[in-house]
């Protein structure tokens, strides 16, 4: 049976920072091709990804995941019926979650305190269907039903959710098997962490024999050119969103917002925001394919050639090789680079502008899925 498989490859260099720390504030690492590389957890570029959804999509396409599902049910009952008081809502709001089986999310006696014992995710009108079914079992009197409750927690999906999926281990059955997946952004080179040491200045110090800082530390840090790559699933992805406009909607989402966005870790500290220096998306029928073998052997730079330009280089030939010995060519393939560093990635697929590649691959998904571009 064909498939419809979107793969997404980056090129990004970011400048000295600590994106994503581990539990000793130190940048993420790992050893791969027997060298340490720096790393950027995928959970950490999801979460960012999905911060990034709420500028790109409405708020009844979005979701949220929280251990305070009573707080969230609770608002929405309170907005739906004003004239009820904060405790009578988040009663309400913890009946909902008793007789759906998650019985962790206790009724307590402060408002909307209600909490599960995990972090539940939800879609925004999944949360609204739930609280018009509590407030219409408080007005007609009959209890709540959980079939009916599992159904509304089960249907209406929102994008976030259809994307990355939801496992709830009280009740298995309204799990979500994500369709998509993302690697752990890693460099192309070896890297070695470094401090910096800083102090800073009390600004009421007035005595110039009062010297020393008014406090000293260190901060660890590195910089890289990181190769990410990411695989959405059309298929699954439109088996959970049930509509074909829905789901060409989350791919280009998922596209503008995976290209975007970066990790927030000690952006303040060193402002890394950049753009990835190259973009390609190849489309297939089959499965998907991660490159990383492009990049076992660490990139060495040199005085002719910088990183970027021998990553590209190294990523271009891989590609070609892997789809050559396996006969995987795809069947759609753009590419958005900056200059002459990625210009051997233009060969690989149609070189548009960013914008013009989302509507393509938009336009793509759409024509899987039987609709007119």
């Amino acid at each position: 049976m064909s498939r419809t498989i979107i793969d997404v490859y980056a090129l990004q260099t970011v400048p000295p920072s600590n994106l994503n720390r581990d539990d000793n504030g130190s940048p993420k690492t790992a050893i791969y091709g027997g060298v340490r590389r720096a790393r950027v957890s995928s959970q950490a570029w999801k979460r960012a990804i999905r911060l990034g959804f709420a500028e790109l999509l409405d708020d009844t396409q979005l979701g949220e995941r929280t251990k305070r599902v009573g707080e969230a049910l609770a608002e929405r009952i309170t907005r739906a019926e004003p004239a009820l008081t904060d405790e009578e809502a988040s009663t309400m709001a913890a009946d909902v979650f008793a007789a759906l089986g998650l019985a962790k999310a206790e009724k307590k006696t402060a408002a909307k305190n209600a909490e599960s014992g995990y972090l539940l995710f939800l879609s925004h009108r999944q949360l609204d269907n739930l609280a018009a079914a509590a407030l219409e079992s408080r007005k007609s009197g009959t209890p709540l039903d959980k079939k009916r409750l599992k159904e509304l927690a089960n249907t209406e999906h929102s994008v976030d959710i259809a994307m990355f999926g939801r496992m709830v281990a009280d009740m298995t059955d309204i799990n979500v098997d994500a369709a998509c997946q993302v690697a752990h952004a890693i460099s192309v080179h070896g890297v070695d962490t470094e401090y910096d040491y800083f102090t800073a200045v009390d600004d009421r110090k007035q005595d110039a024999a009062e010297t020393g800082a008014g406090m000293i530390g260190t901060v660890e840090f590195n910089s890289s050119t990181l190769y990410r790559y990411a695989t959405v699933d059309v298929d699954s992805l439109h088996e959970t969103l049930g509509d074909p406009a829905a789901t060409r909607i989350a791919v280009e989402a998922f596209l503008t917002a995976f290209t975007r966005s970066v990790p927030t870790g000690k952006q303040n500290t060193f402002a890394h925001r950049t753009l990835p220096d190259a973009v390609l998306v190849r489309v297939r029928d089959t499965q998907p394919i991660n490159m990383v073998g492009a990049f076992e052997t660490p990139i060495q730079e040199a005085e002719s050639a910088g990183r970027v330009r021998l990553a590209a280089t190294a990523l271009a030939d891989h590609i070609r090789q892997v789809e050559a010995a396996y006969g995987e060519l795809p069947i759609g393939s753009w590419v958005t680079q900056v200059g002459q560093r990625t210009a051997i990635l233009a060969g690989l697929g149609t070189a548009v502008p960013f914008d013009e590649l989302v509507t393509a691959v938009g336009n793509q998904t759409a024509a899987a899925l039987g609709q007119p571009a």
